[in-house]
């Protein structure tokens, strides 16, 4: 144990017998010291010149004092839009080299396994015709056809495979029969991955300037920002994009698309005819509410999947996420923005579509490697990845987070080249 104490006028050790120091500075209140010799009269020379050895201790000094944690300090700190200390071969370099190994036969059998559950789902749903059993054939079956989009979305980032040929085969079968244009989607999702983050750039789910958000006339506003509508607007973004762009995904002369790719849209355009045109066959076989069962309602139950999962892959974190213009505008600041999201059962069923910020910054991960990538790039990327909440079996928590989204993030500043979403108080009389 320590024999001397700092007191005011210098060091001096220790008494032979002296009270506990107190612990904080607001609960206890300071001890009566009884203090035998008494003490030194404050005379200089006496100080520090004694003639005995008897000292007392003057000063007490807390063990414990109310300081901010190290760790809340830093997190206070943080600032989500600041340019990250790592760059993408640091992220690139944490990964694993077989993650980034494609199998086209394990990504063949998941489209084997998938498409072999949708004709089952049908057969079975079409066996019993039961009014009890429609219900949970709806939601399985659009959550299958929102696991076939999945796959067909690495077909168009070159992850099913190595082979573009084989991506180009399975691309279009397997987003044809969910009436996507395999190209013109494709082309413009890869608009959307080259700009993420950006405000003017971003080709979905892109924030609107304030000022185009003030010419929406007030219905425009009312379907972009009221539940359900947000969460059926894929096939119209299909035919005429997001507010501010012009175009279509079955246009070839589209402003989406180079004039090199014209011949590809007008190939996907086709096999989109095509598939459009054996629904309408198979509806006089089969009955329009045949068909409305089988096809139509799961159609629609995919089509809310696709937007639920897209949109909250790019808002509706707690804290507020950053968007970019001009020279702060990177691609890797713009990419971690995403955010990862937990859909419990859904994981393994739309193929870790949820594990999306890896996938944003290096889309030519296969799915099935994105998680373990994921975890190996998490020391890198550090405060910048955002831990999604565990779900249950089924995602219900992120209702939440989509609504708080419509309600608050509406625009940003026309001016700013790091801005944040603002919300309209007016907006379906809402207060903020």
């Amino acid at each position: 144990m320590a024999s001397c104490v700092l007191s005011e006028c210098g060091i001096r050790p220790l008494p032979r017998f002296y009270p506990k120091p107190t612990t904080s500075f607001a609960s206890n209140p300071s001890p009566t010291l009884k203090l035998n010799p008494p003490l030194p009269s404050l005379n200089t020379r006496s100080w520090f010149f004694p003639r005995t050895r008897s000292w007392a201790l003057n000063v007490a000094t807390p063990l414990t004092t109310l300081e901010t944690p190290p760790e809340e300090e830093d997190a206070r700190r943080f600032d989500p839009g600041a340019p990250p200390p790592f760059n993408l071969a640091d992220i690139r370099a944490a990964i694993p080299k077989h993650c980034w190994v494609k199998n086209p036969w394990k990504s063949m059998g998941y489209v084997v396994r998938d498409v072999a559950i949708v004709f089952g789902l049908a057969a079975v749903a079409a066996y019993f015709n039961s009014w009890l059993l429609w219900p949970l054939y709806w939601f399985a079956q659009g959550t299958m056809f929102w696991a076939l989009f999945v796959l067909g979305h690495d077909c168009g980032h070159g992850s099913f495979s190595n082979d573009p040929r084989l991506n180009s085969v399975a691309g279009h079968l397997l987003h044809s029969s969910i009436l996507v244009p395999y190209h013109g989607w494709r082309i413009s999702h890869r608009t959307h991955h080259q700009n993420h983050g950006h405000v003017e750039n971003d080709e979905s789910w892109h924030p609107l300037p304030e000022s185009l958000y003030k010419k929406l006339e007030k219905t425009t506003q009312t379907f972009r920002f009221t539940l359900p509508f947000p969460m059926l607007a894929y096939p119209f973004y299909l035919w005429g994009r997001s507010p501010g762009k012009n175009g279509s995904h079955f246009d070839p002369d589209s402003d989406l698309f180079l004039p090199k790719e014209k011949k590809d849209v007008v190939t996907s355009t086709a096999c989109w005819t095509a598939m459009a045109a054996l629904l309408v066959c198979l509806n006089f076989v089969m009955g329009p509410i045949q068909m409305l069962k089988l096809y139509v309602i799961p159609y629609w139950i995919f089509v809310m999947w696709l937007d639920f999962v897209t949109y909250l892959h790019h808002h509706g974190h707690e804290d507020k996420l950053p968007w970019y213009r001009g020279k702060e505008w990177s691609y890797l600041r713009g990419g971690l923005t995403t955010l990862d999201r937990d859909y419990g059962w859904i994981n393994n069923i739309h193929h870790d579509i949820g594990t999306h910020v890896i996938h944003h910054l290096f889309p030519q991960i296969p799915h099935y490697h994105l998680v373990e990538a994921t975890e190996a790039a998490k020391p890198v990327l550090g405060k910048y990845y955002r831990e999604p909440k565990n779900s249950g079996p089924l995602p219900l928590h992120l209702l939440g987070s989509l609504i708080k989204s419509m309600e608050q993030d509406h625009f940003v500043s026309d001016t700013g080249d790091v801005v944040y979403y603002e919300a309209d108080p007016k907006l379906n009389g809402q207060r903020t």
